[in-house]
């Protein structure tokens, strides 16, 4: 059982405020976070999540090459990376040893896209099966850029739903838009029996070709309605609300559905809430529930997260010559 990458805010916010900036600095993407905040309302536009339930979410840094995804869920999950490719191997032979399931799937999802957006385009079963071909050969090259196919499969190999918050256009550096991302939206483990997943997501964001893990702040639990709330469990369980819904209040799509579990907006809430634990926040926002573990109940993680505050905690504030000055004439006086 995983548990979910969180900050030790009551711990970070004992380190005086430039060594906070510091660590904060190389921790936290300060990009990404300002373009799925404030380029685009994409995470903590809601001052009842962000603020009230102590749900704000921030994007971590992680590698910028093709393994950017990989690592996002590893981060998201287990704090690491996917330097062996452990993840990458298991992701290649889950897609081959469960091709037909998966690309029956994608078929099936990439013909009703089609239609639904107008494009009309339909290709012989020779041009499909060497599109599934390329996705199969993405999974087993370390480096290369993965798909929408792939979160999708991640999603099985961890038995758990992703949901992706992402920018909705491929820009160029220009700000030209040059199409549609097609990345944001709930990816749930919909070959697996419900009773064998767990209904906690994972929570991704999504800029200009690069994944983010979105993780929220974890803090002492007393007073706080929202991170540390516990609302509907015990104390040893932290709870962050992810929204389910975008900044105009409409649904988040779900990817790959088939052509039975399609439907209307209020079908689609209906399997979100039988693959997630949901509820209706006071604001009337439709969130998932986002469960952890608290880091107590983890001694090794308790003592990995110690040893990183550490090399922060023997950092010394800078001061400046004229204050250092001024405190040796205080003490000849």
């Amino acid at each position: 059982k995983s548990f979910k990458s969180v900050f030790c805010f009551v711990d970070i916010e004992d380190l005086p405020p430039t060594v906070q900036e510091k660590l904060f600095d190389e921790v936290l993407d300060r990009d990404v976070q300002k373009e799925l905040e404030e380029e685009s309302p994409i995470i903590n536009w809601s001052l009842e999540l962000a603020t009230r339930l102590d749900s704000r979410l921030y994007a971590l840094w992680n590698r910028t090459a093709g393994d950017c995804l990989l690592d996002s869920v590893l981060q998201a999950t287990w704090g690491i990376y996917d330097k062996d490719s452990v993840l990458r191997k298991a992701l290649h032979d889950s897609l081959h040893d469960c091709s037909h399931w998966f690309y029956t799937r994608w078929k099936d999802w990439e013909s009703w896209y089609s239609q639904s957006f107008g494009l009309h385009f339909s290709l012989r079963e020779e041009q499909w099966q060497e599109d599934w071909a390329f996705i199969l050969s993405l999974a087993s090259q370390p480096g290369a850029s993965l798909e929408q196919t792939h979160i999708f499969v991640l999603a099985h190999i961890l038995r758990r739903p992703i949901i992706v918050y992402g920018v909705k256009y491929y820009k160029s550096f220009r700000g030209e838009t040059l199409g549609y991302t097609r990345f944001q939206g709930v990816y749930l483990p919909l070959l697996w029996e419900q009773s064998f997943c767990w209904k906690s997501p994972i929570a991704l964001g999504y800029t200009r070709g690069h994944f983010s893990a979105l993780v929220a702040m974890e803090n002492d639990g007393y007073g706080n309605r929202g991170a540390g709330a516990n609302l509907h469990t015990d104390d040893d369980v932290t709870i962050t609300f992810l929204p389910l819904v975008d900044s105009e209040r409409k649904l988040l799509h779900v990817h790959f559905l088939s052509a039975q579990e399609l439907g209307n907006e209020e079908q689609q809430e209906k399997l979100l809430r039988e693959w997630l634990d949901c509820c209706v926040t006071e604001g009337g926002v439709l969130v998932a529930m986002q469960k952890s573990s608290r880091r107590r109940n983890h001694p090794l993680v308790t003592q990995m997260v110690e040893k990183w505050l550490d090399r922060y905690r023997q950092i010394r504030p800078c001061t400046s010559l004229s204050d250092g000055e001024e405190d040796e004439d205080d003490e000849d006086e």
